[in-house]
């Protein structure tokens, strides 16, 4: 999947939180583990990323952080929030004066005076994930995909750590990035249309480790699809449908592995043009879970097809005023808009009522010319 921020577990606090087995963490909060994080990390889930900044700053000045990951802890959200931003050429900079993100200085076992008995890096996994990102966003994509399959390589590793010191709860952290990054590194290539690259590369991981991941085997199927292997694509997911009768449901919960398997249906249906039966699926989905942004959004491209431009518009702003934490992002307003642009004439002042909306409840690193005022 395209991405312009790392997964939901992973940001600074919570990769700091995780870093040896949560179970035997001595660290009751957040706060525990560095001052004042929990007000970093609601700051993050609001989207408050220029309070960030000023957060950060004002603890640098007043010398309020006294141990090394702490300093780390607050340089992760200073990144982060930059990264938000697309200031691209700042984060840069700031990753610079890091140097080696591997460098012994960021062991625990460097500092025995202040972390007694503690070893392993205290960089945010996160952090290594804007690393290896950052160079892209400055023109230069091929250090980026060396750095991401550099980033898989040392995640892996460290998934077979822990399941070799039986720490279960850390190791399936840990495997959940290494998803995240396959996923990255999947993207990067799909933008750039190398199709043969993909399949080789997912076939390769669901022959491994991967084997029992059906999410993997659906963005197999959404791969085939892309080159026209429909037969292929079908067998994909049929497969996906097949793991579920045998319980075979990876990291996805009961619903998240129904609802994958339903918007695998739908996909096949849009190949098909047939829109109707593709909204019966992406219905099935909504009505198990509210949220699911995908399906809310595809449902309304269906509904556009069929020239029903009303409750395609109605699907959209609902989805807006119920959940907009997750449906409010540009894919969707750009969607939204486009849909106001064929059905009214007026359709410039419903999308600056529309702007002015957003303006008031969206966060910081919305991108509010996606509205094309």
């Amino acid at each position: 999947m395209a991405t312009d921020s790392p997964p939901e577990d992973s940001t600074p606090a919570v990769d700091a939180f995780i870093a040896g087995d949560p179970l035997s963490s001595p660290f009751g909060s957040l706060n525990d583990l560095c001052y004042e994080l929990s007000s970093l990390q609601e700051l993050a889930t609001r989207g408050s990323w220029r309070s960030i900044l000023d957060k950060v700053s004002r603890a640098r000045k007043l010398s309020l952080l006294q141990k090394p990951h702490e300093h780390l802890c607050y340089f992760s959200y200073n990144v982060l929030a930059l990264v938000k931003l697309r200031r691209y050429g700042d984060v840069s900079e700031e990753l610079a004066s890091l140097e080696d993100l591997d460098h012994s200085i960021y062991q625990y076992e460097s500092h025995p005076d202040v972390y007694p008995g503690r070893s392993g890096s205290m960089i945010p996994f996160a952090l290594r994930w804007i690393h290896a990102e950052i160079p892209l966003k400055l023109g230069k994509r091929q250090e980026t995909l060396d750095r991401l399959y550099t980033l898989l390589d040392f995640v892996r590793a460290r998934v077979d750590e822990k399941e070799s010191k039986g720490l279960r709860v850390s190791a399936d952290v840990w495997k959940r990035r290494e998803v995240f990054v396959v996923n990255s590194i999947i993207s990067h290539h799909l933008s750039h249309k190398e199709f043969c690259v993909c399949l080789s590369f997912t076939r390769h991981l669901l022959s491994g480790r991967c084997r029992d991941d059906p999410a993997m085997v659906s963005k197999l199927g959404c791969i085939q699809l892309q080159i026209g292997d429909l037969e292929g694509a079908k067998a994909s997911f049929e497969l996906v449908e097949k793991m579920g009768k045998e319980e075979r449901l990876g990291s996805l919960s009961e619903i998240e592995f129904k609802n994958l398997v339903n918007r695998n249906k739908a996909l096949v249906y849009l190949v098909g043009k047939d829109y109707v039966s593709a909204v019966r699926e992406y219905e099935e989905c909504i009505e198990r879970d509210g949220s699911d942004v995908v399906a809310l959004n595809n449902k309304a491209l269906c509904l556009m097809y069929l020239r029903d431009l009303s409750d395609s518009i109605k699907v959209l702003e609902n989805a807006l005023e119920r959940v907009p934490t997750v449906a409010l992002n540009e894919t969707v307003v750009v969607n939204l808009c486009s849909m106001y642009e064929l059905a009214y004439v007026n359709h410039s002042d419903i999308k600056r009522t529309l702007s002015n909306w957003i303006a008031r409840v969206a966060p910081d690193d919305f991108d509010s010319s996606c509205t094309r005022i």
